[in-house]
């Protein structure tokens, strides 16, 4: 089936690349981190201190105040206003939950947005003619399929199912083929969150080394494109030297790795998966990974990340990091905006495979 190509500019990982967009007032940025880049945003003196959080809530807030003026910018060129569509499949609480947040956060911006509510038993034919239908639709924008789909649902037909350029998830075969190109695409949502994270506290990459810690094709792939590629190509790169390891890769040898490591990126699935005696002085790191535990205190359950936070923050003896990701939930927050933002701003490129 063909799909008319739209025109959408995408995200880059640097809002200073596409000043029409709420008409930012920071200048334009290169990759972080090198030689080659000069910082606007959140500006560090590069003296170390004992170790700082980065809120990933008041980051959201400024990217959220920026989409919600980019959005109004280009309705006020007489534009349709972004429309996001969300197929959501069978009862998963947890999807519910991420299913709710999305469309309160499209709202937030001035996206409109609509629920295509299925039950779990429906046929992988009837979501592929769902795609087929929207895909065709010049009043979408974008599409998003929450995941995980039941079992007899291939993901991976459904996400490549969806028109490239209205992949808002960045899942599509060809997005994620143009990003390992270092081409312009549509990127994952945690991966451009870390990216923008990155970026906008000016953390230095340019020749550093970088661990991520977790291999999965929608996370940890993603963010190691991103970091170790090369700053002076279309899609610019990190310029890092980055190392990948995964649930096989032994603790102590992990240890070793993150020990070297100038920037620690976890999204693991494994709380307490870093520890205050992994992380070398000035080190950064961010966690993006997601872990609800019992609370033996309150006796609930809570939201963590792969980090032992209180840990690493309380360890006199380390500057954990010039900059250091507060938590995963703050992290969420900004990935569902990046997703916003690369469809509000799909009126700055044509997307040409």
């Amino acid at each position: 089936m063909t799909v008319p190509a739209r025109g959408f500019s995408l995200l880059r990982g640097r809002l200073g690349r596409v000043p029409a967009l709420g008409r930012s007032t920071a200048p334009p940025v290169r990759a972080p981190g090198g030689p080659r880049s000069a910082f606007r945003g959140f500006r560090s003196s590069g003296v170390r201190h004992e170790a700082i959080i980065i809120s990933g809530t008041e980051m959201a807030k400024h990217i959220q105040k920026e989409i919600k003026q980019g959005v109004e910018s280009w309705i006020s060129l007489g534009n349709r206003r972004p429309h996001l569509s969300i197929i959501l499949v069978g009862d998963n609480p947890a999807s519910k939950t991420y299913v709710r947040n999305k469309i309160r956060a499209a709202s937030a911006v001035g996206i409109c947005s609509e629920l295509i509510l299925k039950p779990k038993d429906v046929s992988q034919e009837e979501l592929l003619d769902i795609t087929d239908q929207l895909n065709m639709d010049p009043r979408v924008s974008g599409i998003l399929v929450q995941l995980p789909l039941p079992d007899h649902v291939d993901e991976r037909t459904i996400c490549n199912g969806i028109s490239p350029e209205k992949d808002v998830d960045g899942f599509h075969i060809i997005n994620i083929g143009r990003l390992c190109l270092d081409q312009h695409s549509l990127i994952p949502a945690t991966a451009s969150a870390v990216w923008e994270i990155i970026t906008r506290t000016g953390i230095q990459t340019f020749g550093k080394n970088v661990v991520v810690a977790g291999r999965s094709k929608n996370v940890g792939m993603p963010i190691a494109m991103l970091l170790h590629t090369d700053g002076e190509h279309e899609r610019p790169g990190g310029d890092a030297t980055v190392t990948i390891a995964h649930r096989y890769t032994p603790k102590e040898q992990l240890k070793i790795h993150t020990q070297l490591a100038d920037i620690i990126i976890v999204a693991a699935g494994i709380p307490k998966l870093i520890t205050s005696d992994m992380v070398k002085e000035g080190a950064a790191v961010i966690d993006v990974g997601i872990n609800y535990v019992h609370d033996p205190v309150t006796g609930k359950t809570k939201l963590v990340g792969d980090v032992d936070f209180e840990g690493c923050h309380d360890n006199e003896h380390l500057n954990i990091s010039r900059k250091h990701a507060e938590t995963s939930r703050f992290s969420n927050q900004m990935n569902l905006l990046r997703r916003k933002l690369a469809l509000s701003l799909q009126f700055q490129e044509v997307w040409d495979p």
